[in-house]
């Protein structure tokens, strides 16, 4: 079974190895050709753009990628970003203080988690159809509280635009905040028996329920997980742009689940880890930069990056015949 079996554990560890250091090599060889291509690849000030690029971003790519691994999948991510910016926004404009309007606008988030784990768990519908209803639905309500108008917040204060904008030691405090997550749901997913059961639900949820997983517990949780991240950042967002826009976040949902695939989460669920995740969203961050950089038309840009994910999808059902 395998829960208990440690030869399926030991392959699906050495696939991800495999999987994680071919990635880093990828992002080597690019970043070596990208500086003799480019005199500016390579400078501090166009690094800090590329992790200012995918620090945030990346956060939401965590919680997609534990999602995937247990078998789901969340086409609302973008959608639920800019609901909680919208509510943050509208809350700090009606006089709530910054702190109290971010735990709303991520409870926002989760609550749209709620409902979508309800709604999967409960009546039985797909995760597919499920965050689609609900991409549309949370950017509706964007719309609705925002009347479709952006909202400026410059009146922030400086403490809370800390959050976005400030640095430690020239470091940007996004990035901070970002590598903190990464490396915490990293170890939980590694290390703690609940977060394990994220896997073992994914791998086999007949065998998980069988050895005593409450697998719609689990894939609630999961769900509810990735929306709070998702709110999260839109907090982030906001303190980084200090405005709030129910335009913000259309299309994210595509880099994200790309990033988690590159990095080794299926989309058949059971597989992924939340460094290969990182190293996904780096070397899209990567490739977008050294593009960027090249002069690459924007229209080239666009296919390329679906090339880069329809790769990575080959190379996951690669993965999954080798482990059948």
């Amino acid at each position: 079974m395998p829960i208990t079996s440690t030869e399926p554990k030991a392959r699906r560890m050495n696939l991800h190895s495999m999987r994680e250091g071919g990635l880093i090599v990828i992002i080597l060889a690019i970043c070596i050709a990208m500086s003799f291509a480019s005199p500016y690849f390579m400078t501090w000030g166009n690094v800090k753009a590329m992790m200012l690029s995918f620090a945030v971003d990346g956060i939401v790519v965590v919680g997609m990628t534990i999602l995937l691994i247990v078998g789901g999948i969340d086409l609302s991510v973008g959608s639920v970003v800019c609901l909680s910016m919208t509510v943050s926004g509208s809350l700090f404009l009606a006089g709530a203080a910054p702190w109290l309007a971010s735990i709303g606008g991520i409870a926002a988030a989760a609550l749209v988690g709620v409902c979508m784990g309800l709604c999967v768990t409960m009546v039985g519908l797909s995760y597919f159809i499920t965050s689609l209803a609900f991409m549309v639905i949370a950017r509706g309500l964007s719309m609705l509280i925002t009347q479709g108008t952006p909202l400026s917040l410059f009146t922030l204060p400086p403490t809370f635009k800390f959050i976005g904008q400030g640095t430690i030691e020239g470091v940007p405090f996004v990035i901070v905040i970002f590598v903190v997550i990464a490396l915490i749901f990293d170890v939980l997913l590694r290390r703690a028996t609940v977060f394990r059961r994220f896997l073992y639900t994914g791998s086999n949820e007949q065998a998980a329920r069988y050895s005593g997983i409450n697998v719609k517990r689990v894939k609630f949780g999961a769900t509810v997980l990735c929306s709070g991240l998702a709110g999260l950042a839109g907090v982030i967002y906001m303190a980084r742009f200090g405005s709030a826009t129910p335009t913000f976040g259309v299309g994210m949902e595509l880099n994200v689940i790309a990033a988690a695939v590159i990095g080794g989460a299926s989309l058949n669920g059971g597989s992924g880890s939340i460094l290969g995740a990182v190293l996904g969203v780096a070397l899209l961050s990567i490739v977008s930069s050294s593009l960027l950089l090249l002069d690459v038309s924007v229209y080239w840009q666009d296919m390329i990056r679906g090339c880069i994910l329809l790769a990575a999808v080959a190379a996951d059902h690669f993965m999954q015949k080798r482990k059948a």
